[in-house]
């Protein structure tokens, strides 16, 4: 990673040793340089500490744009990655979607957000420097119960023959199942499910890279995104190959990626979910669409303390 600036250092606390029933946050600041994807800009990124019941806040420091709170509803845009705002119009912060996954693997609640930049630097194209930084700054404890949205009957969007739904949980936690289809030989059709756990995200899910069709980079360039993509931060395949040197990390790479993409959006509800995801060739606009859907109607949800058993009565949040 380039230019990572860890203020001191603290050894990790593995997330099974939290309490995973009360919010946290970083032990300390810390900083790191990298370059946008869609951009090509070399940007500098600084995660903080934040107090309780803050939430993931963003914030500009090369511009007057007034800090945005990462939820369903600041985002902007969701062509090719989840970008955050205030309205269609002004400034934008994209591509949020591996950092937000990153923090919601590590169990982290409240942290303030930097960039000099309009996008988050992408590193190797994965959620896996994320979860360095995270480990290098280390995570606190803080006093406040953690609050899960459960799912309380079943949702659903659709465009063509892809949708994204939710439903309610039958186990604590959220559960994602996401199955994916691409003419590409290389990718062709694969099939991940899991828990969403700390462990299994950064063991299984956060080393995995995005991804782009050779034949789709001429386009992509034509209107001005992917100027900061390479070899170095994204897995690129022709047909029936994989163009990088050292291959795939793991042979279904591609939909563990998307795994991770919808950690990171369904993040965006504002905390954690309980209940089920299941999707089919699903993506940042289908996964954002299905946030907006849920909250639509108080009757989709409710607001319980974690540790809360699946179906008990609680008192409805504004």
């Amino acid at each position: 990673m380039n230019g990572i600036v860890p203020h001191a250092h603290f050894p990790f606390m593995p997330p099974s040793s939290h309490d995973g029933q009360m919010q946290h946050t970083l032990s300390q600041p810390i900083s790191s340089v990298g370059v946008g994807l869609h951009t090509g800009a070399r940007i500098s990124l600084r995660l903080s500490p934040a107090a309780e019941n803050t939430g993931i806040v963003f914030h500009r420091t090369d511009c007057t744009m007034p800090p945005v709170t990462a939820r369903y509803d600041t985002v902007v845009d969701t062509q090719l990655s989840t970008v955050l705002g205030h309205g269609s119009q002004g400034a934008r912060i994209a591509t949020v979607e591996h950092l937000m996954a990153a923090l919601a693997g590590c169990g982290i609640d409240n942290v303030l957000v930097e960039v000099d930049g309009p996008e988050i630097p992408v590193f190797d194209g994965s959620a896996a420097e994320f979860v360095f930084l995270l480990e290098c700054a280390g995570i606190r404890q803080q006093e406040a119960r953690r609050q899960h949205i459960h799912v309380t009957r079943p949702i659903r969007v659709e465009e063509g023959d892809a949708f994204a739904e939710l439903s309610p949980a039958t186990q604590p936690g959220l559960a994602i199942d996401i199955s994916i289809d691409f003419p590409a030989a290389a990718i062709g059709q694969q099939r991940y499910a899991t828990q969403v756990d700390s462990h299994l995200f950064r063991q299984h899910l956060s080393r995995a890279r995005t991804f782009v069709l050779q034949p789709e980079i001429e386009h992509l360039h034509a209107i001005g995104l992917a100027r900061g993509g390479s070899l170095d931060n994204a897995v690129v395949v022709n047909g029936d190959s994989v163009l990088n040197p050292a291959g795939l990390r793991h042979p279904d790479e591609f939909v563990r990626h998307k795994v991770l993409d919808a950690i990171g959006d369904l993040y965006l509800a504002g905390g954690l979910i309980e209940g089920r995801f299941r999707g089919h060739k699903s993506g940042h606009t289908l996964n954002n669409s299905l946030l907006r859907k849920l909250f639509a109607d108080k009757a989709n949800w409710h607001v319980a303390p974690a540790g809360t058993p699946a179906g008990q009565p609680c008192t409805q949040a504004a």
